[in-house]
């Protein structure tokens, strides 16, 4: 009987024991700079892996990058003239703030995801038929398949949010495609649904609670790169800060970080997942195969805005990474190449490994002028046997040997088209966007 009790004692221990890696999450005060923080190597990172990430971050235009562990600063590095007060625009990395606010508003019964938008914007907020017009509701815009056309001729453009330029294009919820001017209107259900400013229902609702300064401008937020950060600790506690429910509908949560949609398997509501078996693009209407960022945890979810604004949050490793700055590379809408890039050389931090045994990558593609207007310079991918141009409908255009190194653009008309490197198989290895002027 003794050595059943011990043996029964040791598995309610073993059982109890938390998860490796894995500790309470640690929340900085509302008030002031304090922000507890740990070391890379008391974590088992490498140095010499971080090292090369912080050069490579400084090569890309970083102008802030920050890494939480469990809520404990491990990593903060500011670039040239910016500094911890500085603040820089989230751009399109604010919708996933905005959808945390609609859930918000949805909690306090202000709003239902099923209303019409009609309901707050009125009768003609688009030019769609007025019976086309009532099918949009505020989980339509979250979702981005209003139906509205993204796309829309000029002097109108994705971000317009005046009616004229709202067109009909599909029926709410048959069409995914990514359009920041409806988007941009939930800021005014938000606001007509309230009773309160953008900033002031940000602020009274979410933002004092968790001790994170910003401001929307144009109905895009600025902040500093630590205000982020923040706003990623509160996702990666699920909606609750140091013990309080912020975001109390765990339903709610639940929906907004998990496929919304069947279109875009890698959307949630406004925020972007990796994990899942195919993505979609802004400005194209292609489904790839595979996770959204290959190097990367597959239950991450991701607030992503132009010019590689960054709010990464990795649930199973409780990590919150913020990058701020200038266009790594080409400047793109929400993804790019660097989420990749950006990860191999994390995961080679954490993992304390050399970063060519890393998570591959998939090959480099690259070409340029992009924008072009004449020709383009194809570069080489390794394996790849043609080269073959879509529209943004996913249309083929046209194709040519991969062992071209320069492709005339002259006669396409302007617009956003996918270049692809094709295998003998004609399997995909690499793309890349190309914007013809």
């Amino acid at each position: 009987m003794k050595h059943l009790l011990l043996f029964l004692l040791f598995c309610l221990l073993v059982a109890a024991r938390p998860a490796q890696g894995q500790q309470p999450l640690y929340f900085p005060p509302a008030a002031g700079s304090a922000w507890a923080s740990t070391t890379p190597q008391a974590l088992g990172w490498c140095q010499p892996q971080l090292d090369s990430l912080l050069n490579f971050l400084g090569r890309k235009g970083t102008k802030s990058f920050i890494v939480l562990k469990d809520g404990r600063m491990v990593v903060e590095r500011y670039y040239g003239t910016y500094t911890q007060d500085s603040s820089w625009y989230w751009a399109s990395a604010g919708k996933s703030l905005t959808a945390t606010l609609v859930g918000l508003a949805q909690q306090d019964g202000l709003l239902n995801l099923t209303d019409s938008t009609s309901r707050y914007l009125g009768r003609g907020w688009t030019s769609a038929p007025a019976v086309k017009e009532r099918l949009i509701t505020v989980r339509h815009q979250l979702t981005m398949t209003t139906g509205l056309h993204d796309n829309p001729p000029a002097p109108c453009d994705n971000e317009s949010q005046m009616s004229g330029c709202l067109l009909y294009r599909a029926d709410a919820g048959t069409r995914w495609a990514y359009h920041t001017g409806p988007y941009r209107l939930l800021q005014d259900v938000l606001a007509s649904a309230s009773g309160l400013t953008i900033n002031q229902y940000t602020n009274q609702r979410l933002a004092s609670r968790i001790g994170m300064g910003g401001l929307w401008i144009n109905d895009v937020y600025y902040s500093r790169a630590r205000d982020m950060a923040r706003f990623g600790l509160l996702m990666l506690a699920r909606g609750s800060w140091n013990g309080t429910a912020i975001l109390r509908d765990t339903a709610y949560f639940r929906r907004m970080t998990t496929p919304s949609q069947t279109l875009n398997r890698s959307y949630g509501y406004l925020w972007w997942l990796n994990g899942q078996p195919s993505y979609m693009l802004p400005g194209l209407q292609l489904v790839f195969n595979g996770p959204l960022v290959p190097t990367a945890p597959t239950d991450m979810i991701a607030a992503l805005g132009k010019n590689d604004q960054k709010i990464y949050v990795v649930p199973s490793q409780g990590l919150v990474v913020v990058r701020q700055g200038r266009a790594a590379d080409n400047s793109a809408l929400a993804t790019s190449a660097f989420d990749t890039q950006l990860w191999r050389y994390l995961t080679a931090t954490t993992d304390c490994r050399p970063l060519a045994t890393a998570r591959p990558a998939f090959p480099a593609a690259t070409l340029y002028p992009n924008p072009a207007t004449e020709s383009v310079t194809v570069g080489a991918v390794p394996g790849s046997r043609h080269l073959r141009l879509l529209d943004a409908l996913g249309r083929p255009v046209q194709q040519w040997p991969a062992a071209q190194r320069s492709v005339s653009v002259v006669d396409l008309r302007p617009g956003l088209y996918l270049l692809q490197w094709l295998d003998a198989r004609g399997g995909v290895l690499a793309a890349k966007r190309l914007i013809k002027q």
